[in-house]
């Protein structure tokens, strides 16, 4: 070949390899994950046990929130069914039981099983990444009702892992509040922080008809749902003086706890929606509550 004639290739071939260079880094820059898009966290409304049978108008509101969410790297989730005194603990094994913590129910309900796994190096993760308070490694506990009967319809493949964290009941709203803020990191790694209770939750008052419901029911879930719209949650923190319907609500705050988990992942750059609600047998809300 020559010169001028090789000179003129190896030019051309110069500018195609840098144009193909440019639109890999082009592509790849478009399809790169966004490191300040953050993973949604949920409250979400667990009510009845039954709620995982068939088809209902909140067992396919859970079935929605999944499928509109990016596919969670793993889950973490806050249960009022695991309450424990003076610590929080982590479930750090690698298969964890479903756990049937209830009774008198159907024998269908003591048949179904959530064999999603576990992760114990996020586990560890977390223990080693949170030094105040302390988060204890468990290897006892597992799936409470709290998390497997949302997950058995958001979730049900089972593939994503799952981790459980404890309440420590000994501690106030304010506590839950804060240690909430230490779990954002969490959010920023894909993991879907999602906590399980119920805003109103009076079983003392209940009322077995699934339509039925108080007046201070509905009263209190609507105005903790407009607090939540204006971002007071120093007054949601401060349940006890919200007066008689917060009183009636919440007369002990283990299903409202989880509450403050949501609230507390919140960031200024997210909105909060509400994909599910309705108060049911007189003194449960079903709302929910999306931070995305």
């Amino acid at each position: 070949m020559k010169r001028r004639k090789f000179l003129k290739y190896s030019l051309l071939t110069s500018a195609s390899i840098a144009t193909m260079d440019l639109i890999s880094l082009a592509n790849s820059l478009i399809n790169a994950p966004d490191a300040d898009k953050l993973m949604p966290a949920l409250f979400v409304g667990h009510g009845a046990p039954t709620y995982v049978l068939g088809e209902n108008k909140y067992n396919l509101a859970w079935k929605k929130i999944g499928e509109s969410i990016p596919k969670p790297k793993a889950i973490v989730c806050i249960s009022a069914h695991w309450l424990t005194q003076g610590k929080t603990a982590l479930t750090a094994m690698p298969n964890p039981k479903t756990i049937h913590d209830f009774g008198g129910f159907p024998d269908e309900m003591y048949q179904f099983q959530y064999p999603a796994p576990g992760k114990p190096d996020l586990a560890k993760e977390i223990s080693n990444t949170i030094i105040n308070p302390s988060v204890e490694l468990d290897h006892q506990w597992g799936f409470d009702h709290g998390t497997w009967t949302v997950l058995y319809h958001m979730f049900p493949n089972h593939d994503i892992p799952v981790l459980q964290l404890s309440i420590d009941y000994s501690k106030g709203a304010q506590y839950h509040f804060d240690l909430a803020k230490k779990l954002m990191f969490l959010r920023k790694k894909g993991v879907f922080v999602i906590s399980s209770g119920n805003i109103v939750h009076n079983l003392r008052q209940i009322i077995f008809k699934e339509s039925a419901q108080y007046d201070w029911a509905l009263e209190f879930d609507e105005t903790s749902k407009n607090l939540i719209e204006k971002g007071d949650f120093k007054s949601l923190i401060n349940y006890q003086n919200l007066g008689k319907s917060a009183n009636l609500s919440i007369p002990t705050p283990d299903h409202y706890f989880p509450l403050m988990y949501a609230l507390g992942l919140k960031t200024e750059k997210d909105q909060i929606t509400f994909p599910v609600d309705g108060v049911t047998y007189g003194s449960t809300s079903m709302r929910s509550v999306l931070i995305a």
